[in-house]
Parts: C-alpha cells; structure tokens; sequence
C-alpha cells in the first residue's frame, strides 16, 4: 500500500469495540440495541471503511485544493464531488446512521457513531462536518421543536435531503455567547413566527450545493430579555420557507443569506460562513423550545459536537500514522547507525533508523489510547441514553459529563501533535502537497479552538464539572480509576499499576489545592486549568493502555500470539515511561503557586 493511499486500522477497532469494550455485551442490555449483534456491527465497521475510502478519501486533496464559491445571491458551491458523494452517502445511509429507522436511520448506538466520524474524517474531514452539524441538528428539533415541525423536518435532515447548522457565534463575542446581540421579535400576524435580525460569524455549512434547504438552529435575544445567556432563545431559520403542512413545497427565499466565506488555513473544503439575518430581506423562524432556554437547549448539541470534536482530533492523528506507517517502509536514506562508518554499508529503509521507531511508536500509542477513551466515552453515553436501570444510567451520565472536557481537549491537542509527527516522519516531503501529512497539520489546527476552545473545556472541567454534586463527579472517577489499576496489578502489571496509583494521587493532590486556592483567588486557581486538565488526560489515556495490555496477555496466554497484541503489551510499556510520567510534573506544576503571567504590567499594550 502505498504513503498517499488512504488505509484505516480496523484491527484495532474490532479489538476495542468487542474485546476491550465488549460493546455488543454492553448494549444488548438496553432495549434499543437488544436486536443488533456482534456481526451486524462488524459489518456496519467493514462497510464505513469501504464508503470512506473509495468514495470519500479522493474528495481530500480536491477540497483542500479548490474550496467553496459564493455567488452574489448567497448560494455556495461545494468542490468537485461532493454533491455526488452526498448522493452515495444518502443511498448508504449514511448520512444518520445513529437516527431511528422510521425517521431515516439505522439506529446506532453512538459508539458505532463515533467509529463512522474517525473513519469517514481521517478520509475527508471536511466533506464529514456536513453530515455531523446536520445530524445534530436534526436531534434538537426532533426532541424540542413543536410537533407540527419536529419529526417532519428532522427526517429531511437526517435523510440528507435537507442540511442543518448551528448558529452561536457573532463578531465581537466570540466564545462569550452571552454577549450576542442578534434580535427576534414576534412577526405580526403570522402566529409562531419571529423576525430575526443579526449577523453570525463561523457558520459550519452555512450553506451548500448538496442540499435542497438548509436549517439554521440560531441564538437571538426576545424583547425584554436580560443580559447574557439566560436572555437567549433558540429558533429554526430555514433558507427556503416553508409550511410545516407540506415540506416539499419550498416557498421564497427567507432571510437568512451568507455574506462571506471564510478563507482558512485548513479544512477549505468546509464551507464556513458568515450569515446576515434579515440583512437583505426580512428573516423568518420559529422557536424552538420555549423562550429564553436557548442555550440549554443548544449545549444538547454541543454536547454531540464536542465528542465529535475530540473525535476528529483521533482521525487526523490516526490517518497521519496510517500514512506514516507505509512511508517508512518506503522511504530509503542512510545507513543503520551499526554500520555508520562503513562507506560502503547498504542504505536502510528509515524505518530501521531509532528516531523514526519512537515517532511511529507515538504515534501508534496515543492514536490507540486515544481512540480507546473516545469510543469508551460514547459507549458511556450510549449506557446513559438507554440502559433499563435508572441507577446505571445516572452514573453513567455522570462519569462521561466529567470526562468530556477531556476527550474534547485532549484528543484533539495530541491528535495534533500526532499530525505533525508525521510530517516530521516524512522531512521535507511531508512540508508538501506531494504527500497528504501536510494537509492533516492544517485541517486539525482548528479542533482545538472551535466547540469552546480547549482552555474553555478546562474551564468546564474544573470550574464547573469537578464542583458538580459537591465533587461527586471527580470522587467517583478517582475511585473508578483506582479500580482499573488494580485490575492491572491482578493481571501481573503490578509495576505499571503502582505508576497509575502514584499518577491519580498526584491528579488528586492538584485537585485539592485548586480548590483550596480558588477559595482565596479564583484567577490563580483557573490559571493552571489547562495543565490540570492534561495531567488528568495522560491518566485517562494511561489507563486504556493498561486495559488493552491485560485483554491482550489473556489471549496471548490462552494460546493467541500476534505482533498486534503483542504491540498492545509494548504500548504499556511506552506509555508508562514516555507519557504517565508527564502527570507527575504537571501536579507540580499545578500546586507551584506561581502566578507570575498575571502581573499587570507585564503584557501593557
């Protein structure tokens, strides 16, 4: 297989969904999921990376290459394939895998899900950003819209016919959503319907060529209402008006019109907008839900979009390794380092080169315990949604709502980090656009910064998450990971379960004086909210790769011995001395107490 062609590890998924996760076990408890099994998710898995790599992986270099265009009416236009790949994308069904089938679905479980956006985004990450925002989307209006319009429009999204987006940010406010300034007012003598008047900026397909009409879920301050984010109300703004009676007739062109395209350093072939709202003709929508709970109503789909996020940032550091991993076999130059004074010593594959082992095996050890806590998380989220049992579903919930934040941040800075390692692999092959590594780097910057950048999601973690129920949340992880441990002592990794125990106690030490700091002087506290979040991510990461080192030496010991389970005994090892004695440092980190960066005079402009 060659360094450009697109391939995917669908070895190590199989091992994490069912021997790791034992995904099919899990879920054939909760009722929605009692009909699938085992084989009808290693066929959905077999099939997705088919789709992703003969449909979607040649739409990359294209998109990245050509972008969108505007026309003077506000239409965009997608680049070449796209609008065919939708088409084949509908006709697989792939478009809402996770939807229920009378409304256009298959019905599953947000673990698969999770599977489809690394796949389908390590092939073609921006084609995928249509199909994640419209699907989210559709489940908000399915859930909280009125009956007349929920199930109707939420199949012509989840069907593709239609597309959806999500509208929270405007100019000037940027993550400070509470400072949006966009209005609705009740439109007279039209019962249900609001005139909206705005301008919001970074709009994810905020309109297409693929698609018949376009719903925008949009932010907006009703008259009357207070400052901030408990004043915002959440409203369905169509591109093309419509009747709820009868969605097949589109009506005239609404108010909702794209004024710019964003020129960006990556994944161009996303269409990213700004939308003027009643800038060139009055701007009708509908609420949604009641008014002034917009932005609870939305977190339901950032909530989606964030685990996506975090998901995208696996993809681009899974596909830079894929491609890594064929280059290095490829790629001859220099003599191994045994024979470096002999002239006349045959050149080397670099591969066989010290250096390009501990990039590849970074790479290979992150994306595998990156990608072992995404699906893990889902599957948390899947048990949460669905499981009979009040008790398991309430705990459930509440160990992903803490971990979020890190799969968020985490995933998508060290899927970075990832990304450039491969570039690095390739030298100055890979600064090119002869190989797809470089494009990776570019289209992966922006996972970090959007869905509330990664600082935002340490926020979260510690200022809101971490204080839920009286620290209920973090209490029961501490625990929860000092059980993992010792099921890896049990297992005969007593050594690395003693460097796990050390690292949560040193998670926990940070912990308590964050929370005893943020007593006196809370900026000092969040000060070191980024740092905390990452020592607590190198333990969450650690822990898949002691899980994954037990599952694989009880199959090895029961007679199973391959190079890939052997590689999971190996990851453990690499892990342990190259990334869980990062947690250590950073609780020093944390409880220094120095808050130098915040002197005033420092940063004068």
């Amino acid at each position: 297989m060659s360094s450009t062609s697109y391939t995917f590890d669908t070895e190590d998924v199989l091992f994490t969904c069912f021997d790791q996760l034992k995904m099919h076990e899990v879920l054939a408890e909760c009722p929605r999921y009692e009909d699938l099994d085992r084989d009808v998710y290693a066929t959905t898995i077999e099939e997705a990376y088919k789709f992703s790599r003969d449909v979607l992986a040649p739409l990359n270099a294209v998109g990245d290459r050509q972008g969108c265009k505007l026309d003077g009416e506000g239409n965009v236009t997608l680049p070449d394939g796209y609008k065919e790949a939708w088409e084949t994308a509908r006709d697989g069904g792939w478009t809402a895998p996770r939807a229920d089938p009378e409304i256009g679905g298959s019905g599953m479980p947000a673990i698969i899900g999770a599977y489809l956006s690394e796949v389908e985004s390590a092939a073609c990450m921006a084609f995928v950003m249509y199909v994640g925002l419209s699907t989210a989307a559709a489940r908000v209006i399915k859930r909280y819209c009125t009956e007349d319009l929920a199930f109707p429009v939420a199949e012509k999204l989840f069907t593709g016919e239609w597309g959806g987006t999500m509208c929270l940010t405007e100019a000037g406010a940027g993550s400070s959503v509470g400072d949006n300034r966009t209005k609705a007012v009740p439109a007279e003598g039209e019962a249900g319907v609001w005139l909206l008047e705005g301008e919001k900026i970074f709009i994810t397909g905020g309109d297409s060529d693929m698609v018949d009409n376009i719903c925008h879920l949009v932010l907006a301050r009703t008259p009357g209402s207070p400052e901030g984010t408990k004043g915002l109300s959440l409203f369905l703004v169509p591109k093309y008006w419509f009747s709820p009676d009868d969605l097949d007739a589109l009506g005239d062109r609404n108010g909702a019109h794209v004024l710019k395209l964003e020129h960006k350093m990556g994944i161009n072939g996303s269409a990213t907008c700004v939308l003027g709202l009643g800038s060139k003709m009055p701007c009708r929508g509908w609420m949604v839900g009641k008014e002034r709970e917009g932005m609870r109503l939305m977190f339901a789909m950032m909530n989606e979009a964030r685990l996506g996020v975090g998901v995208q940032g696996l993809a681009a550091g899974s596909a830079s390794f894929q491609y890594a991993r064929h280059y290095v076999h490829e790629r001859i130059q220099g003599t191994s380092l045994k024979n470096m004074r002999d002239g006349d010593a045959p050149r080397v594959k670099i591969v066989e080169h010290p250096d390009v082992r501990r990039m590849l095996m970074t790479q290979k050890v992150l994306v595998e315990t990156m990608r072992a806590h995404a699906y893990r998380l889902a599957l948390q989220f899947d048990i949460a949604d669905e499981h009979p049992d009040e008790d398991t579903r309430a705990k459930y919930l509440r160990r992903a709502e803490l971990l979020l934040p890190i799969c968020k941040s985490v995933c998508t800075d060290l899927g970075f980090d990832v990304a450039v390692t491969g570039v690095q692999i390739f030298g100055g092959y890979g600064f090119t656009q002869e190989f797809p590594v470089e494009q990776l780097v570019r289209d992966a910057k922006i996972q970090s910064i959007y869905e509330g950048t990664n600082g935002i999601q340490a926020l979260d973690l510690v200022g809101r998450k971490m204080r839920m129920e009286g620290g209920r949340l973090f209490m029961e992880w501490m625990q929860y990971a000092k059980e993992r441990a010792a099921a890896g002592a049990e297992a005969g990794f007593t050594a690395e379960a003693e460097a796990f125990n050390k690292s949560i106690d040193a998670v926990g030490a940070a912990a308590m004086h964050m929370a005893g700091v943020g007593q006196k002087d809370i900026e000092a506290a969040m000060l070191y909210a980024v740092p905390f979040l990452n020592a607590m991510g190198y333990v969450v990461l650690g822990l898949e790769a002691l899980d994954q080192a037990v599952v694989a030496k009880a199959k090895i010991e029961a007679g199973t011995e391959t190079p890939f389970l052997k590689g999971k005994l190996l990851n453990l090892d690499f892990y342990v001395a190259n990334f869980l004695t990062k947690v250590v440092g950073l609780s020093k980190t944390v409880r220094s107490g120095d808050t130098s960066c915040l002197d005033a005079a420092l940063f004068q402009g």
